[in-house]
């Protein structure tokens, strides 16, 4: 029986032996997901769960019943202590299925975004993982601005996402969010936040916005990492940030959703 990890690393999957540490090379990601587990709990899980199934059915990647197991055993394998950011990926070749596990870093309830809009530089924008390393390197500009994330933009100018975050703001009482025929990933935290907004009687909204549009609303970057945080500056950009008296409540509820880990892997 898989025993839960205490350390980093990146384990590879071998069909009938589980999670085996020392044979999972750099290779090119095709699928990956990833979700907070803090002290054996974490949101949402089946809906990462079945994001990456069908991500990886659309790479031609394992089977069903491999997948199954794959995540049998991966589950097993994830600490019940601390708080962990563990990814789980599929590998281009060999169709390889890892986990890496990973410390979670410090969250935080607010973010400063570089605002100079940033062209998406996405081959896969609706499928995570082929674009990972380039989203990295727009934060990595972004933090050379100050800031620790970054706006992508469509060529109309349209606001799309964060380089690691769903984009959502509120005008008036209405929750918005870009339309969905734009290239968006649809992000699970995001899902779960228009859910409750709906059940609350909160009207969503899909509009198309620039940057500028934004400028003095309550803006959120959504992510299953940090949650919910709220943009408190904009850098790069002559616009301000507005205030944000929603994030709180609604970050309390989100923290609320933890579950607690499958025992067993089950």
């Amino acid at each position: 029986m898989t025993q839960p990890a205490t350390a980093e690393g990146l384990l590879a999957w071998v069909p009938g032996r589980g999670l085996i540490a020392g044979l999972a090379a750099d290779t090119q990601l095709l699928v990956a997901d990833s979700w907070l587990v803090r002290d054996g709990q974490v949101r949402g899980l089946d809906r990462h769960r079945e994001r990456f199934f069908r991500a990886c059915g659309d790479c031609g990647g394992p089977s069903l019943p491999q997948l199954d197991e794959f995540w049998r055993d991966m589950t097993a394998a994830l600490p019940r202590t601390g708080s962990w950011f563990p990814r789980v990926e599929l590998v281009a070749g060999s169709l390889q299925l890892r986990v890496l596990l990973r410390h979670a870093p410090p969250l935080v309830p607010g973010i400063r975004v570089w605002a100079a809009g940033q062209p998406d530089p996405r081959t896969v924008p609706r499928r995570k993982g082929p674009d990972l390393d380039a989203l990295a390197r727009v934060r990595r500009r972004a933090a050379g601005q100050g800031a620790e994330e970054a706006v992508l933009i469509a060529p109309s100018g349209a606001v799309l996402e964060a380089a690691t975050a769903s984009l959502l703001w509120w005008e008036d009482d209405t929750l918005c969010l870009p339309p969905a025929r734009l290239p968006v990933l649809a992000g699970v935290t995001a899902g779960l936040v228009q859910e409750h907004a709906v059940r609350g009687g909160i009207e969503v909204a899909r509009r198309e916005r620039t940057l500028d549009q934004l400028a003095g609303r309550e803006v959120w970057l959504v992510n299953a990492l940090h949650g919910i945080r709220a943009v408190v500056g904009w850098e790069g950009r002559g616009m301000a940030a507005g205030i944000a008296p929603r994030a709180l409540g609604w970050r309390e509820w989100l923290e609320g959703l933890g579950e607690p880990l499958p025992s067993g892997g089950s």
